[in-house]
């Protein structure tokens, strides 16, 4: 199945909504919800295993954010929180680059 150029401009847009969370942590979620609305639309591309990678990337990041923040009681949880900002960062990275490269994840 060929990728359309709407749907490859889509992917980057998500991943640009993952970056911009950073500072406005509310377009992570509009970018999740967008990869679930259009996954079917990429289904059998190279562009699914992006997709997939930003799902994963948003779920496990709201798991490790909750542990985090429980765990900032604990003194650790500012410690995960800071492995999880950069771990998302390298999440969003490395998938945008390979997105531009025209690469599957």
């Amino acid at each position: 199945m060929s990728v359309s150029t709407t749907d490859k401009t889509l992917t980057h847009v998500i991943y640009a909504l993952h970056a911009l969370s950073f500072f406005f942590g509310i377009t992570a979620i509009v970018a999740v919800v967008i990869n679930y609305v259009k996954r079917s639309d990429v289904r059998g591309t190279w562009l699914a295993s992006h997709f997939t990678w930003q799902i994963r990337t948003f779920w496990w990041g709201v798991l490790w954010a909750i542990v985090g923040t429980v765990g900032t009681f604990f003194l650790v949880g500012w410690l995960v929180l800071g492995c999880l900002f950069v771990w998302y960062l390298y999440r969003v990275i490395k998938g945008w680059l390979r997105l531009a490269d025209g690469k599957s994840m």
